[in-house]
């Protein structure tokens, strides 16, 4: 059955029916409790968006749960994830195209949502709402306003959510054991952090075509303007539109960018000012939007900086002279540069002579073994604590990311109010905490 555009009731959406979401009883707790079955006992999932970033995340949930329902606007990404869940766990999933049918279902505990970045924020609002804890790929908003929603909500149903930022929990734990370095004062002050993220690929005219019959283009579009389908708007190639995204600013911003301002103690604030020192579209920009519709437009190059409140200068760049994906501390002390597949600088020297204190990454990952973002968000379930990667650090990461983005966009420097939540002195580039959204497919808290 087909329910789109959004004029479907709302979620939740009277005093009434929120009352009614807050007490919607936590599924799984209330069946450990009952069963007096094992902690060990499996949650159910439901997964919303099933392209190619699910065939990780879907497999890692189904490790600890059993996945009953899968859901995508193409056809194509459900019959893959249907096949994938029969070969993991020998019986398939219902199917759906219409994620809110899946949210009707009274079984599911747990959401997974892997879709493009400009449905993150509604759907995780509606799963909140419908009793689900979620599992949400980053970035998790497009928006500022998009995050304040989320956090209201959290505030309101008192669920699990876990965002994916996996740098929190895995590759090695480098960059746990970047942070626990830096605060056991390695490098002593911290004064500067220099980030690179890369930078968005161009693109030359692409040719508009008729959407394929197995994708829903209308709902895949969603809140974002309608506009003729172009192979290279949809799935991967999304990110290189600012219509679905951030860009790169977004996209590796919300992984850097977050363990620099954990690193740095600003992960529940923000910078006070935004400067953009250099950035490069690949199509003209208006006013900030982008006035050609069949190129990538979002920035291919880029410098920014951001100063905190406590002083440290953090500049985000799509790569330095020394580095083309990572991040370099710099203290008064010495330096420490961490990425991926690299752990450097005179604060790992240090660690031949004084290793790191026994207990320093598991009070760094909330007092939990740290190694595996799935499982850590598994066991908050149990223990309806918040996971590692909580909505309100990662809404003040994306927060400054936004900013970036906003600064890079208008051509201006900006000044934030990190406890207002407001961009000072400057009206229209506050406006852009939001923007335009079609109707009947609006984020709603």
């Amino acid at each position: 059955m087909n329910r789109h555009p959004l004029t479907r009731r709302q979620f939740v959406s009277t005093t009434a029916a929120g009352a009614a979401a807050l007490a919607t009883p936590y599924l799984w707790t209330r069946r450990l409790q009952a069963q007096n079955t094992s902690p060990n006992d499996r949650p159910v999932i439901g997964c919303i968006g099933t392209g190619s970033r699910w065939d990780a995340v879907g497999p890692a949930a189904m490790n600890f749960g059993d996945c009953v329902a899968v859901c995508d606007v193409d056809a194509r990404h459900v019959q893959k994830a249907q096949q994938v869940v029969e070969k993991k766990q020998g019986r398939t999933a219902d199917a759906y195209k219409d994620y809110r049918e899946l949210l009707d279902r009274q079984d599911l505990d747990i959401v997974t949502i892997v879709t493009p970045d400009h449905w993150h924020s509604k759907i995780a609002i509606e799963a909140l709402k419908a009793g689900k804890d979620v599992y949400c790929e980053k970035p998790l908003t497009l928006t500022i306003d998009e995050g304040k929603k989320i956090l209201q909500v959290m505030n309101e149903t008192q669920r699990v959510f876990q965002v994916g930022t996996q740098q929190r929990s895995e590759m090695e734990l480098r960059f746990l054991k970047a942070i626990a370095l830096i605060r056991e004062g390695r490098i002593g002050n911290v004064e500067r952090v220099d980030l690179a993220i890369g930078g968005a690929p161009t693109s030359g005219p692409l040719q508009k075509e008729t959407p394929p019959a197995e994708l829903d283009w209308e709902m895949w579009l969603g809140q974002a303007p309608r506009v003729d389908y172009i192979p290279q708007r949809c799935h991967y190639e999304f990110r290189w539109w600012y219509e679905y995204s951030g860009g790169k600013m977004t996209d590796w911003g919300a992984h850097h960018v977050d363990i620099a301002q954990w690193a740095i103690g600003m992960d529940q604030s923000g910078p006070t000012s935004v400067r953009g020192l250099h950035a490069e579209h690949p199509v003209p920009l208006k006013d900030g939007m982008p006035t050609v519709d069949n190129q990538y437009n979002t920035a291919t190059q880029f410098a920014v900086e951001c100063t905190f409140p406590n002083g440290v200068v953090m500049t985000i760049h799509d790569r330095t002279p020394d580095f083309d994906n990572g991040i370099l501390f710099r203290g008064d002390q010495g330096t420490l540069f961490v990425s991926r597949s690299r752990l450097s600088g005179s604060a790992v020297e240090s660690l031949r002579d004084k290793p790191l204190a026994e207990d320093a990454l598991v009070a760094l990952y909330k007092g939990k073994e740290p190694g595996d973002h799935m499982r850590n968000f598994i066991e908050c379930t149990r223990t309806r604590e918040q996971p590692i990667s909580d909505v309100f650090t990662h809404h003040r990461a994306m927060t400054t990311c936004h900013l970036a983005n906003i600064a890079i966009r208008l051509g201006r420097d900006l000044q934030w109010d990190p406890e207002s939540e407001q961009i000072v002195g400057d009206p229209e580039a506050n406006a852009w905490q939001t923007r335009p959204q079609r109707k009947g497919y609006e984020v709603v808290a």
